[in-house]
C-alpha cells in the first residue's frame, strides 16, 4: 500500500461524520424538438463519508442523469441542469471551470458508466488509459503509472500483461472491468456506479461487490450505487433513495425502507422480485409503464399505477413527510390517519 493510502487509511475514522456530497433541490432538463424532458424534478440527498447510498428505479427515472449532474457533465444542449445545488468535497460543482472540474474528477469523485462499450477509447491500450488518470491525478512517472494499471488490472480479474491489449479484443464483461479499473485508479473519495455490474457474469460480480466493499472501509470511500438490483443495495448500501419520474419518492436507512416499507412504488418493486419460497408462484409486475417526461401528470406520477391512487392523488403533488429523522415518503395517502399500504405479499 502506498504511503498516500496508508494516510487515507488512518484518516477514515476522523471525521466520520463529514459530508462528502450534497445534493439540494437538483432540476435537470433536456429540452429536445421544443419540447421539454423533465428528467430530474428536485432530487436532494447527501453521503458522509465511508456510506453508500442506493438509487433504486425503473429505466428512466432519472437516475444516470442525476449522476451525471453531479459531476457536472450533463450534455449541454440538449441538458440543462436548471437550478439546485452540488457540493462534492467543499467544491461547488455547478460554478467552477474545466479546468477545476478535471482535477476533481477521477481524484475526488470518480463515476462507473453504464455503458463499457463507449467509455473506452478505442485507438489506446488499456493499460494506457488507466495510467492516463494516474499521471494527471498522482504525478508519477510514466513507467510507475504503467505498473499501476496493471495493478488494478489484477485488481479487477484481468492478468496484468494484457495492459498492452486494446479494448477490442476485450469481451463485454472484461471492458466492463476496466472501466471499473479506471475508476477506482486513484482512490476516490466519492464512487459513482452506474449499474456497474450488469455485464458481469456472478463470479466477478461478487468479486467487484466485495473490492467496492473494501474502499468503503479501508478508505472512507463514500458510494453512490445506482442498480435495479435490490439484493445488491442490500448488501452494499446504508441508506436507500426510491426514484420515479425523477423524484426520490421514498428514503432511508436500509431498515427503514425494506423492514418499514411506506410508498407504493418500493411496496411493488419488491412484490415483482421472484418468490424464493415457492419457484411456481407468478411474478406480480406493476401494471403500466412510467408516465412520459415531456408530460408529466399534475398530482402524483405514480397515481396511474398506484392501487391505492384517489382523485386527490391525481390533482395535488404530494409534499415530502418525515415519518422519522432518517425515513422520508412521498405520499397523499399519509395525510389520512389511518392509511397503510399493505406491504410485501
Amino acid at each position: 500500500m502506498s504511503n498516500e493510502n496508508k494516510n487515507a487509511a488512518n484518516a477514515v475514522n476522523e471525521n466520520e461524520d463529514e459530508v462528502l456530497l450534497k445534493v439540494e433541490d437538483l432540476v435537470v432538463q433536456y429540452v429536445v424538438k421544443k419540447q421539454v424532458v423533465e428528467a430530474v424534478n428536485g432530487i436532494s440527498f447527501e453521503l458522509k463519508r465511508g456510506k453508500a447510498i442506493g438509487l433504486v428505479g425503473e429505466t428512466g427515472a432519472g437516475k444516470t442523469t442525476t449522476a451525471l449532474a453531479v459531476l457536472n457533465l450533463v450534455p449541454d444542449p440538449p441538458g440543462i441542469i436548471k437550478s439546485g445545488k452540488i457540493t462534492v468535497c467543499g467544491h461547488d460543482m455547478l460554478s467552477l471551470e474545466p479546468h477545476q472540474l478535471e482535477k476533481i474528477r477521477g481524484k475526488d469523485i470518480s463515476m462507473i458508466f453504464q455503458d463499457p462499450m463507449t467509455s473506452l477509447n478505442p485507438v489506446m491500450t488499456v493499460g494506457e488509459q488507466i495510467a492516463e488518470s494516474v499521471r494527471l491525478h498522482e504525478h508519477v512517472s510514466k513507467h510507475e503509472a504503467i505498473q499501476r494499471s496493471m495493478e488494478m488490472l489484477e485488481l479487477v480479474g484481468i492478468p496484468g500483461e494484457r495492459a498492452i491489449d486494446y479494448p477490442h479484443q476485450f469481451s463485454g464483461g472484461m471492458k466492463q472491468r476496466v472501466v471499473i479499473a479506471i475508476a477506482l485508479a486513484c482512490n476516490p473519495r466519492i464512487l459513482i456506479a452506474d449499474e456497474p455490474t450488469t455485464a458481469l457474469d456472478v463470479t466477478i460480480q461478487a468479486q467487484v461487490l466485495s473490492m467496492m466493499n473494501d474502499l468503503k472501509y479501508k478508505f472512507g470511500t463514500a458510494l453512490v450505487m445506482i442498480t435495479h438490483d435490490l439484493g445488491v443495495v442490500a448488501k452494499m448500501c446504508d441508506d436507500v433513495a426510491i426514484v420515479y419520474a425523477g423524484r426520490i419518492v421514498e428514503s432511508g436507512t436500509l431498515e427503514d425502507v425494506y423492514n418499514h416499507t411506506m410508498h407504493p412504488y418500493t411496496e411493488g418493486l419488491f412484490n415483482s422480485l421472484p418468490n424464493i419460497e415457492n419457484r411456481e408462484a407468478e411474478l406480480k409486475p406493476i401494471p403500466g409503464l412510467m408516465p412520459d417526461p415531456t408530460h408529466l401528470p399534475a398530482g402524483c406520477a405514480f397515481a396511474p399505477r398506484c392501487r391505492y391512487a384517489t382523485e386527490a392523488c391525481r390533482q395535488k403533488m404530494p409534499e415530502v413527510r418525515h415519518v422519522s429523522e432518517t425515513h422520508t415518503v412521498c405520499c397523499s395517502r399519509y395525510d389520512e390517519p389511518d392509511f397503510q399500504i399493505e406491504g410485501w405479499q
